[in-house]
């Protein structure tokens, strides 16, 4: 057995064939933008202030200061079915890698016992003139033992991918609670705005309603001409238009948040979340694209497939070498049952070596496609890095041009209610008519509706842009898992 230890010493410190992996560089870049945004934007009386960080926010879903928002994030990250999937799925990348490490880092032991009833021909044998013995039973109970060594490295190669796979659905499971959580934070702002939406659309249909009236009322006394009846009622059915689409997107986002929560349609009941209740967060903490490529978890998981497309060229790269395979066995062959466990009458022991010669270039091949897999998994990559710098980008720039937005709209609101509010002084003291009260009030109804817009499209941006930076670290990511 002494001569098999050098090839036992040469399987643990031989080299792996194929290429070590490094991560990628990231991105050096110092912005995510040509031109320079504003620090601090300010509308409606909020600013927001950009500021540098060295790390995502965890949980950024709290800035928006809401209770119910943050019971409905917990909610949807403790029983989406989305999860279950992504932690099922990590769970057999791990069993796969611990499957395979057993098959590979260890001897394979077999007990065999098995027994078989036989005859034997003297004469097959060249035995002649001997008396043919009858029918006996041979029982066999036996002990092998098989171990591939690992000179090439080809099977760390392989736990290598494994494990890669492993980090992979790791990082694919973050990424579908930072998707969740984005997701559930959209739809809560959505539905919050499309209510206001509803409630105000609502309003301004009673108020052209009743100017309707009077309108009617006028021109049955000759005041006006039956054009101005068909354009008010024109104007009213246009707006009592807009209310069937509202509630139709009203009751999706209902919907679509049951879904996120993990719980049916039926159950949706979000009427307590409004959208003057969500806080736009004073600080977006914005990280360097560099730091962007090492903490966002769909940057991470492409990363652990380029790995992976390493780890299997070596793998292809070792099945071009010789395999090592060292087996022994040992056991009892008696013809009587109790006679097995007097002692070992049959052993064997022995090295094989297998040296792939001529395989129609197949080998090589395979080595070829890996190394083609590789270099488009390192494609998918860098993809995957621009998209991100896009999104961030996208994001700030959206955010800027909504602050800009929703000051305009807020101020067009406030000259709104002024006008409003004189209107009102003006019909009291019996200088405006009630159509002309009523009509401002309508102008004001309509900015509001603007402004709602404007102001969901800041938070929505908001959370977006909280989203693309990687929003939860990974060890944010890997305690809530533990804790969950």
């Amino acid at each position: 057995m002494k001569r098999y230890v050098p090839l036992f010493a040469l399987a643990l410190c031989g080299c792996a064939v194929g290429p070590d992996f490094h991560a990628p560089a990231p991105p050096d870049a110092p912005s995510y933008m040509r031109e320079t945004l504003p620090a601090t934007t300010q509308a409606a009386g909020a600013a927001q202030t950009l500021a540098s960080s060295d790390h995502a926010l965890p949980t950024w879903w709290t800035q928006f200061q809401s209770d119910a928002l943050n019971r409905l994030v917990d909610t949807a990250l403790q029983h989406s079915p989305t999860l279950d999937e992504a932690r099922a799925k990590l769970v057999q990348a791990r069993e796969n890698y611990v499957a395979q490490a057993g098959a590979t880092q260890f001897p394979a032991i077999d007990a065999t016992l098995s027994g078989s009833r036989q005859k034997v021909d003297p004469a097959a044998f060249g035995i002649p003139n001997v008396q043919n013995p009858g029918p006996f039973t041979l029982f066999n109970a036996s002990v092998s033992v098989s171990y591939a060594l690992d000179v090439f490295g080809g099977n760390r190669r392989a736990l290598e991918a494994l494990l890669a796979q492993v980090d992979y659905q790791t990082y694919e499971l973050q990424a579908a609670r930072l998707t969740l959580a984005g997701n559930v934070v959209s739809a809560v702002i959505r539905r919050a705005s499309l209510q206001q939406q509803l409630a105000l659309t609502r309003q301004l249909a009673n108020a052209q309603a009743r100017q309707l009236t009077i309108v009617e009322g006028r021109y049955a006394a000759g005041g006006v001409a039956q054009l101005d009846v068909r354009t008010q009622h024109t104007l009213l059915a246009q707006t009592r238009a807009q209310i069937p689409p509202l509630e139709t997107q009203l009751a999706q986002a209902d919907h679509q948040l049951a879904i996120l929560l993990g719980i049916v349609p039926s159950q949706a009941n979000f009427d307590d979340i409004t959208l003057d209740a969500l806080h736009l967060p004073d600080a977006v903490p914005v990280t360097l694209p560099s730091t962007l490529a090492r903490e966002r978890p769909d940057i991470r998981a492409s990363e652990a497939l380029l790995h992976q497309a390493s780890a299997d060229v070596g793998v292809a790269t070792a099945n071009l070498y010789p395999q090592f395979i060292v087996s022994a066995g040992f056991g009892s062959e008696r013809t009587r049952i109790e006679d097995v466990v007097n002692g070992l009458n049959v052993w064997n022991i022995g090295l094989n070596l297998a040296q792939p010669i001529f395989h129609g270039g197949e080998l090589r091949a395979k080595k070829r496609a890996a190394q083609a897999a590789y270099d488009a998994a390192f494609a998918s990559y860098r993809q995957t890095v621009l998209k991100a710098l896009q999104q961030v980008a996208d994001t700030l720039h959206a955010l800027n041009d909504d602050a800009h937005a929703l000051q305009a709209r807020d101020d067009a609101n406030a000259e709104a209610q002024a006008s409003a509010k004189i209107a009102q002084a003006q019909y009291a003291a019996g200088g405006v008519s009630q159509f002309g009260l009523i009509d401002t009030q309508r102008q004001a109804l309509q900015t509001a509706l603007d402004r709602t817009r404007a102001q969901a499209d800041r938070l929505v941006d908001t959370a977006a842009l909280f989203q693309a930076l990687g929003g939860m670290t990974a060890s944010e990511q890997a305690d809530q898992t533990a804790g969950r």
